[in-house]
């Protein structure tokens, strides 16, 4: 079942409104400090972590706040230092805070001491559906008595609290006016600087990329049959609602069937707040779960990636800097569009290619991994829908990102020259 909707959110933050108040309240008597705090809802990874790496290597004090054991322990292993998000000190250090570095949204820290601070909200894709202010999906709320009033107070509260953003990072021209729109920020706080999330996609070459991303997805689940082709079916969200394209029992026995033959291997990877029963009934080695649980960040496994499968995903503009195909499945494109929206045409994105069953897409798999040349097609159109969207491809965007905070009045690190 799907684990999250704007509506049970919305609910949640008016519930909490106190609490901001006097979060507010005290971030006016504590006084900011020189220490990045940095969070992220998927843990320790997104582009949060490539900022930590190049902020700490530079000499900033840099703590992470986490929410879950695990991140925890992914943090110790990296060796970086955290502190529980929602305790008494998450708080305290976030208040303290020069500059916060989120990925998502202000409760990757501690939500109520945000106010004040130099907020860097990286975000974490370039938007294909419409987000923030712009999607009617982000202001629901409950239907109960009233509902009108409190969708009104939870849009000004949205635009409140995005106000706080000092500087948000976008790919190229076209995201950064998505941005602007979604979060009702001026060109002066949204920057085409590249995204630090997508800069492990140009780091060394290809086959040294390929090499860690294969290591990453045989750590998750476990080693590959050697040779194997692999495929990523990655749906996005739905808001609560269950993924239509989760398949039937005679669809699995297809889908195996076709992985066999053709000596591949299926990753799924659910939405983290989405839901999906997508355990086949068969056991095969050939289907592996990636969710959010195996592999909290994604990015970094893609060069280990052959061909991408999604419906309405950012990851569709990624997959493109390392001119992967991407087939679509997407049956509900139309009601998807009537109730989220979508930046543009979905089928200028699709290229008129998407597919609304599992019996479709096998064809189009199958024909992608036997045909070089359907294969190349598919390829060179992924490339340049990308290019439209990445204005840098050269692994500097995370530079670039840190030079902008800098610009806009942060320090250099104590001692530094």
């Amino acid at each position: 079942m799907a684990s999250f909707s704007f509506g049970s959110g919305n609910a949640a933050k008016l519930l909490r409104i106190p609490l901001y108040a006097a979060g507010r309240i005290g971030t006016l008597l504590v006084p900011r400090g020189r220490r990045w705090v940095f969070g992220s809802a998927v843990g320790i990874g997104d582009g949060a972590l490539a900022l930590w790496r190049l902020a700490t290597a530079e000499g900033h004090d840099a703590v992470w706040l986490v929410s879950t054991d695990r991140a925890a322990a992914d943090a110790a292993s990296a060796g970086i230092p955290t502190i529980r998000r929602d305790s008494w000190r998450g708080w305290w250090e976030t208040a303290r805070a020069e500059v916060i570095v989120v990925t998502h949204g202000q409760g990757d820290v501690n939500r109520y001491a945000v106010a004040g601070s130099f907020l860097v909200q990286l975000w974490h894709g370039i938007p294909l559906k419409r987000i923030g202010l712009d999607s009617p999906a982000t202001t629901q709320v409950p239907n109960v008595p009233c509902a009108g009033m409190l969708r009104r107070i939870v849009e000004v509260l949205y635009r409140a609290t995005a106000q706080r953003i000092r500087l948000m990072p976008a790919a190229s021209d076209r995201a950064r006016g998505r941005l602007e729109s979604a979060f009702a920020l001026g060109d002066q706080r949204v920057v085409v600087t590249g995204e630090p999330r997508v800069d492990v996609l140009s780091a060394g070459t290809a086959e040294q990329r390929r090499e860690n991303a294969s290591a990453l997805l045989e750590e998750a689940t476990g080693p590959l049959p050697p040779g194997a082709r692999t495929i990523l079916y990655a749906p996005t969200w739905r808001d609560g609602e269950d993924d239509p394209a989760v398949p039937t029992a005679q669809e699995w026995v297809r889908i195996i069937a076709m992985l066999e033959r053709r000596d591949a291997v299926l990753f799924v990877r659910s939405h983290p707040l989405g839901a999906g029963a997508y355990r086949s009934p068969l056991p095969s080695a050939r289907v592996r779960m990636l969710g959010s649980s195996v592999l909290n960040d994604v990015t970094p496994a893609l060069p280990g990636i052959d061909v991408l499968v999604t419906d309405y995903s950012s990851m569709a503009y990624d997959a493109g800097l390392l001119a992967m195909p991407v087939l679509y499945l997407a049956p509900d494109a139309e009601e998807y569009a009537r109730s989220r929206g979508f930046y543009g045409r979905f089928d200028d994105v699709a290229a008129g290619g998407a597919v609304r069953d599992w019996d479709a897409l096998l064809d189009e798999i199958d024909a992608v991994l036997t045909d070089d040349r359907a294969f190349a097609e598919k390829a060179a159109r992924s490339h340049a829908l990308s290019a439209q969207m990445h204005a840098y491809r050269d692994g500097g965007n995370t530079r670039r990102v840190y030079e902008a905070i800098r610009a806009r009045g942060i320090p250099a690190p104590r001692g530094a020259r």
